[in-house]
């Protein structure tokens, strides 16, 4: 089964106990990751894509329906408004064969500077929280809330970082993380 297209953005911000980041629990009534806390995402559609498709190349399409998609799904799932020029592309993660859905994922971070306020769509997300990676592994640990594997994985790549200023610096130094390693569905694409 091919994976669909997906993409998903860790929201981060400062705060008196350091760089906190936004988690969506997903309502338990969904078929895919039912109940669990995420990061605002979902697929790419059709209407993500650039109007004048067809003249990119498909990386470059390809990317540009990613970063529409998150921002798509984070004003619909959270009520907020965030700025393309603001994400930085960290990871891509392709759902492994065998499951029964399978999604190919451009994971972005966006950090933000201001007081935002979070408002659910009481549909698909039922709640959210905002946490330090160190809280939200926790938590996970103890059995009080369920992550993802790729939410955890972003969340412990956060954790040698003090703060905002800190986390993105290196966030955008780094190598993108894609899994599985050298993914047939990861075309990278290097923004102007």
């Amino acid at each position: 089964m091919t994976p669909r297209p997906a993409s998903t953005v860790v929201i981060v911000r400062e705060s008196s106990e350091g760089v906190q980041t936004l988690l969506l629990r997903r309502n338990s009534a969904l078929s895919f990751e039912g109940g669990a806390w995420v990061f605002p995402g979902g697929k790419v559609d059709a209407c993500d894509y650039p109007e004048a498709c067809d003249t990119l190349a498909e990386c470059e399409a390809e990317y540009l329906a990613a970063v529409n998609a998150c921002i798509r799904e984070t004003r619909e799932e959270a009520g907020l408004q965030i700025a393309p020029d603001h994400l930085i592309h960290i990871a891509h993660w392709t759902t492994p064969l065998g499951l029964p859905r399978r999604y190919a994922t451009w994971f972005f971070m966006c950090p933000l500077h201001e007081a935002v306020d979070i408002v659910v769509d009481d549909d698909e997300i039922l709640d959210y929280q905002w946490l330090s990676p160190a809280a939200a592994l926790q938590e996970h640990s103890e059995g009080r809330i369920r992550l993802p594997i790729p939410t955890a994985h972003t969340l412990k790549s956060m954790l040698p970082y003090n703060g905002l200023a800190q986390l993105c610096q290196a966030m955008r130094a780094a190598e993108i993380h894609v899994f599985p390693e050298n993914s047939d569905y990861y075309k990278p694409f290097l923004p102007g």
